[in-house]
């Protein structure tokens, strides 16, 4: 072009290269790049640049338009779509994820919902507005293989679910809600190509007749599925059983326990259907209130559908379930690789976690336990009346375990110790918070020896690499919102297939 006496410039490469070129910026950086000129912005938002989106939002009016360029650009040709509307932003002063625990006394309460401050109200107002903005955009996108979608509205809930009362002040006629289901399923109907379906505490986007949009081909070819609604009223499900037997090819499922009925995991079992590698449970102190156990799996249903899916993993949280109906629920037969116990009320029993460690010493790798219950007379010791400590008989009978945290547990120094010996370098993670951990008397009386510096170099000679207590629980790789947490693992429990 020089040589022919043309201008040479950047804007003079053919769009093809200009695309190549781009390709090896990161996201950002494209975004970034694309105000530098029309024919760049052109050529940024080629599709191929564009395979998948994921994205956090935070519930903020100032995200609105640049959510909207961005969908209003990729959402047409998206194939992976993953959208987290994060509550990072939303202000203090009642909420949180410890504010779940007033769900039972709202329950038990005269039925009133306790008021929200403006604030509050204008968040949930953006969070719809967010929702619709996405939704819309991908409504006629063919290409969509993957879709995932994920409301951390978990601070909103100050006493338990939010009540229609909230959204009556914010949505009083109910349309943004009836608009949200309806978009969610023309998208379902419009869908293609669609494989990956998975959508947490979306705030009512999801019900009962939503799965009833998919065609019957793209039902049977879908390979994941997470339905997932602290919201739903009552005893509603958002699958039935009847539902469930279009799907003959998932892979991985994700569900509240109280839905997976025994008669899902006999449809799960039958020859027609492929050999199920991921189910994610969710069991919830709220969920166990409102609908039933009876209808849970009993070990022969657990029995069956190992047989015909015997590379079958499954994945539990437990948040605030009482020990006698986790008793309940933990069949021999589940081929349990995950558990993680979250309480802000009711604490696990020593019973429980020496049950876990004598039925699934063969499966488990990860064990979490969470405690954040307030109380003053010290953190309750799994031990107490015990010969040996049910989180060191733990490590000694699960030989798989890769991954251990504690916070909110009495852990004593030597049963820290010999956990690490045990499981040596096999043991990935080893996080337990410095205040949950308590020494010996004799320890402490030991003038030549100071017991911190002790066991910092005895769990580190046990696990062969340098270890230090979790100072600050924000640390904890674990430390989130509980639903946030196990909508994150399920996310890389299911694709680790």
């Amino acid at each position: 072009m020089s040589v022919c006496g043309e201008a040479v410039g950047a804007g003079s490469l053919p769009s093809e290269l200009v695309v190549h070129i781009f390709s090896f910026l990161a996201g950002p950086d494209r975004l970034r790049a694309s105000a530098a000129c029309s024919h760049w912005r052109e050529c940024l938002f080629y599709p191929a640049l564009w395979p998948r989106l994921r994205l956090s939002l935070r519930v903020s009016p100032a995200e609105r338009p640049r959510l909207e360029f961005l969908m209003r650009k990729c959402g047409w040709f998206v194939r992976e779509l993953r959208v987290q509307f994060a509550a990072d932003n939303y202000p203090s002063g009642g909420g949180g994820a410890a504010a779940v625990a007033g769900e039972g006394a709202a329950a038990a309460g005269d039925g009133e919902a306790p008021p929200l401050c403006p604030r509050w109200l204008d968040l949930l107002r953006t969070y719809l507005e967010l929702v619709l903005c996405v939704l819309s955009s991908v409504r006629n996108n063919r290409n969509l293989q993957k879709l995932s979608l994920f409301g951390d509205i978990s601070i909103l809930q100050q006493h338990g679910s939010i009540s229609n009362t909230y959204l009556g002040k914010v949505d009083p006629d109910g349309k943004k809600i009836k608009q949200i289901q309806q978009l969610f399923e023309e998208i379902l109907g419009n869908s293609r190509q669609l494989k990956w379906l998975s959508c947490g505490f979306m705030l009512q986007i999801v019900t009962p007749t939503s799965l009833s949009s998919l065609s019957n081909p793209i039902a049977n070819t879908m390979e994941h599925l997470s339905l997932l609604d602290n919201h739903i009223p009552g005893n509603t499900t958002l699958i039935t059983a009847v539902e469930l037997e279009r799907f003959v090819n998932l892979r991985s499922l994700a569900l509240d326990f109280c839905d997976f009925t025994a008669e899902m995991a006999r449809v799960l079992a039958d020859s027609n259907h492929v050999p199920l590698h991921r189910l994610s449970l969710l069991v919830h102190s709220v969920s166990i209130m409102h609908k039933s156990l009876d209808s849970m799996p009993e070990d022969e249903n657990w029995k069956a559908l190992t047989r015909n899916s015997t590379n079958l993993r499954v994945y539990i949280m437990a948040f605030d379930v009482k020990s006698d109906d986790m008793l309940r629920i933990l069949k021999p037969s589940i081929p349990l690789e995950r558990i993680h116990f979250d309480s802000y009320i009711t604490c696990v029993s020593g019973a429980v976690v020496d049950l876990i460690s004598r039925q699934y010493d063969k499966f488990l790798t990860h064990f979490i336990l969470m405690n954040d219950v307030i109380d003053m007379s010290g953190f309750p010791d799994l031990s107490d009346n015990r010969n040996e400590d049910p989180l060191v008989l733990l490590a000694w009978r699960c030989t798989r375990l890769s991954l251990l945290a504690v916070h909110g547990y009495t852990v004593w120094a030597h049963n820290l110790i010999a956990i690490a010996r045990l499981r040596g370098s096999d043991l990935k993670v080893l996080e337990v918070t410095e205040e949950s951990i308590d020494f010996d008397q004799g320890e402490l009386a030991d003038q030549d020896v100071d017991p911190v510096h002790n066991l910092i170099e005895q769990v580190s000679l046990g696990l062969g690499r340098p270890w230090h207590a979790v100072m600050d629980i924000e640390l904890l790789s674990v430390f989130t919102e509980p639903t946030r947490h196990f909508y994150r693992e399920m996310q890389s429990f299911s694709e680790g297939i």
